[in-house]
């Protein structure tokens, strides 16, 4: 089928994810775009403080997202992509799975260290991950998210599924200065006030123009 002209570009979001000693990051691409995003922000105020400290926030607010993403190995099958052949989705699905479990070389090695004695092991750090949706680029936590597998193969590897997702974004207040996360997140707060303002500009004229013509 050719395409339309004038037909806008869909950018694709992504997960992007860097997990040393690696330097090279891994980017998770959603095969389809979820439809539906669901962003919960609760505001850092002060409490228990005096009557000054009513409007004072002190920290960045806290926002989680969740989201639905679809995966379909129809058309990778129909084509014969041999990873698909072999396996369906599962290694897409296994990608996200990875985000937030420790890696079986740390287990061992910890295992390892308990095993000669030694006291205290340091937790697994989990990989630092990107969210990218259009315009908007944040530092993530994945807090967990679930897996409904729709269809399988006759090996009964997934060949459809629908991913869950849970993130809590990351800013200034939970990442050290010089973590690459604590830039990109003001950046991204930098983007929300300039449309902010450009918002309540427009509001603003548009009910002044309202006032004029009434009278």
């Amino acid at each position: 089928m050719s395409k339309l002209p004038g037909l806008p570009k869909v950018a694709k979001a992504a997960l992007v994810v860097f997990d040393p000693p690696n330097p090279v990051p891994t980017v998770i691409t959603f095969q389809y775009n979820p439809g539906t995003i669901s962003r919960d922000i609760k505001a850092s105020a002060v409490e228990g403080g005096a009557r000054s400290d009513a409007f004072r926030l002190k920290e960045a607010p806290v926002e989680t997202l969740k989201m639905d993403a679809q995966f379909d190995a129809t058309d990778k099958l129909a084509k014969g992509d041999p990873l698909v052949v072999k396996a369906g989705i599962y290694p897409e699905l296994a990608s996200f799975e990875m985000l937030i479990a420790p890696k079986s070389q740390t287990v061992i090695a910890n295992t390892a260290l308990l095993a000669t004695g030694t006291i205290e092991i340091l937790p697994a750090a989990a990989p630092f991950t990107i969210l990218v949706w259009g315009q908007r680029v944040l530092p993530v936590r994945v807090t967990g998210f679930s897996i409904s597998e729709e269809a399988f193969d006759t090996n009964l590897n997934p060949i459809r599924a629908t991913v869950s997702l849970d993130f809590t974004v990351l800013t200034y207040s939970d990442l050290e200065r010089a973590h690459p996360g604590y830039a990109m997140y003001l950046g991204h707060q930098i983007v929300k006030e300039t449309l902010g303002y450009q918002a309540r500009g427009t509001n603003a004229a548009s009910i002044l123009s309202q006032k004029i013509s009434a009278n």
